[in-house]
């Protein structure tokens, strides 16, 4: 076992395939931080693929920085030491920039930590010219960054492919000796429309509590921050830069299929945030299939829906031709085809996941889900006749307009689910398992549910009590359900203005206990949890430009609540959300 935390890392950098160790000499030095623990942040692909891009310039070292756990923590603990990079054991203080990978809003009380750890002052006003510049990029933040803003000197805004080169260009070019912090970031915001900078922001408010208006300080900073995302057609394939058994998917290459999805529903932030959606050609993806296998026999595929990948089948056949295993992230009933099925048992796949996430027809209309529960019994009996997988089902409660017979609707569902796989398996005298996964609904920004606030946490306890007895009576089916406490943090975190700020600095300062925090807050969290928000209320995120239209999201929520369905997205051939008007310009 390692006596130090050189040692650790060490031993962690020996496992590794793909690290890229530089000399720091004449570089700029950029600590590539993931607010979580290793294991989980190498099983991010977007974290790998910022990594990548930026070790593959010439004057540019980046060092990767987790959130130690466990052993890790405690060395840190017993000798007292700073946070240091994996790569060189660098301490965090002495990189010339930070820069935070943000997927999850849950992950925002770890950026707190470290800093701390790194001995870096938190609040960005409190940083002195020696500091390093803190800066973030990743979806979280170009959803809503007002609740961490305070903390954060810049965030750069929109996906890596797009802007990261440039973002580098500008800081070398104005990170010049004699220049201050605010002169620096003053000349990266004028220059990039895809920075934003939360210093030169003043937001004010009503009295009712709500925003008044949300203006940059000075001329020169522009009132709206606009999200880069990269054409089809210099997207390249994202895959796994970096290979090590240490991570939730072991030792598997991940391979992007696409980005973004055309399906619409109305609760998905990706599915609004990464418009248009982008797919890969075949060819593409079978040149991808190819590298990563002569780097490991595993590939786990990447998509928001795997099923709806055009040539999937050929993709999965080229793998397994060439003795190679694969894994896929999340399928689509209704589009799931018996040869995929085929592929993923001759993969050795065990569990098959789908999501029909509301319990009722009614309420996956209303979510705009495109998705009946004769589609849904028919995929589930193609896969009970081919094999015994496991099924995981996953499904939302507190979505809007949801009852109590919606909330039924899951256990019918379930029941029924369960029927029809002893029906299909009876000759073979077994079946998979039925797990359900069942998640509170959290309201995302850019989304037609924006407006909407969180159900009381008290009332999904309720149901998920009521799918939990129910389900557990009939047997033969697992429930797992969120805490709803986390659900309720995550649609502060989510939901929230810049005032949230001083609550995550508060539950920094009480060592995660929230139940205090919440008590002790001067700052109503109800107020962004719980209350729905007006169609002509300013929001929090609304000065970020994803070319998505209000006026679509507001129509989408109005149809949501007549419980109406909408048609998916028709790339360059519709333009009712507004994007593919910007995007063919």
């Amino acid at each position: 076992m390692p006596r130090d935390v050189v040692s650790l890392y060490r031993n962690r950098l020996a496992k590794e395939e793909g690290a890229v160790i530089k000399d720091w000499g004449g570089k700029l030095s950029i600590g590539l931080a993931y607010p979580n623990c290793y294991r989980l942040g190498m099983s991010n692909l977007g974290f790998q693929v910022v990594y990548h891009l930026l070790n593959s310039r010439h004057d540019v070292v980046a060092e990767r920085l987790f959130l130690p756990e466990g052993q890790e923590m405690s060395l840190y603990l017993q000798s007292g030491r700073t946070l240091v990079s994996l790569e060189s054991q660098t301490p965090l203080q002495q990189f010339e920039l930070i820069a935070f990978s943000l997927s999850f809003e849950n992950d925002y009380p770890n950026i707190l930590n470290i800093l701390e750890m790194g001995r870096i002052p938190l609040y960005s006003e409190e940083r002195s010219d020696a500091s390093p510049f803190v800066m973030a990029g990743g979806v979280a933040t170009f959803l809503n960054p007002e609740p961490i803003a305070p903390f954060i000197d810049f965030f750069l805004m929109g996906e890596a492919e797009a802007n990261l080169n440039e973002f580098i260009d500008h800081f070398l070019m104005f990170n010049t000796r004699g220049s201050n912090r605010r002169e620096i970031a003053r000349q990266l915001a004028g220059n990039m429309t895809t920075l934003y900078v939360p210093a030169f922001y003043e937001p004010k408010y009503g009295a009712d509590g709500t925003l008044k208006s949300f203006l940059p300080k000075e001329s020169g900073i522009p009132a709206k921050v606009k999200v880069a995302r990269q054409p089809s057609r210099k997207l390249p394939v994202a895959v796994s830069s970096i290979k090590t058994p240490d991570t939730v998917f072991g030792d598997k290459v991940l391979i992007e299929l696409g980005r973004g999805c055309g399906r619409s529903c109305r609760f998905c932030a990706a599915g609004y945030v990464y418009r248009p959606p982008r797919v890969h050609s075949e060819a593409d993806l079978r040149a991808a299939v190819d590298r990563t296998l002569f780097r490991g026999e595993q590939a786990g595929l990447l998509s928001p829906a795997v099923s709806d990948v055009q040539g999937i089948e050929t993709i999965t056949a080229l793998i397994l031709q060439k003795g190679g295993r694969f894994s896929v992230s999340s399928l689509r009933a209704d589009s799931l085809s018996q040869v995929l099925i085929d592929h993923l048992k001759a993969a050795a796949q065990r569990t098959i996941a789908i999501a029909p996430e509301g319990g009722s027809e009614r309420l996956r209309k209303v979510i705009n889900k495109h998705l009946t529960e004769a589609q849904i019994l028919t995929t589930v009996k193609r896969i009970a006749r081919t094999k015994d997988f496991d099924i995981r089902l996953y499904f939302l409660i507190g979505l809007p307009t949801e009852t109590r017979s919606d909330v039924v609707g899951i256990i019918e569902l379930a029941k029924t689910i369960k029927e029809s796989m002893v029906g299909v398996s009876a000759s073979r005298g077994s079946i998979g398992q039925i797990r359900l996964s069942v998640n509170c609904f959290v309201p995302k920004p850019f989304t037609p549910f924006q407006w909407c606030g969180l159900e009381q946490v008290s009332c999904l306890k309720e149901k998920q009590k009521l799918l939990t007895k129910a389900l557990t009576k009939a047997g033969g089916i697992r429930v797992n359900t969120d805490r709803p406490k986390w659900a309720y943090i995550q649609a502060l975190l989510a939901l929230g203005d810049r005032r949230v700020g001083s609550i995550l600095a508060m539950a920094h300062r009480f060592k995660g206990d929230w139940a205090k925090v919440l008590r002790s807050s001067r700052v109503n969290p109800d107020f962004f949890v719980y209350r729905p928000k007006g169609f002509d209320e300013i929001l929090p995120w609304d000065f970020i430009d994803h070319g998505i239209s209000k006026k679509h999201l507001k129509e989408e929520h109005t149809l949501a609540l007549k419980g109406e369905e909408s048609e998916c997205c028709h790339v360059g051939k519709c333009y009712r959300c507004g994007v593919c008007i910007e995007w063919k310009q």
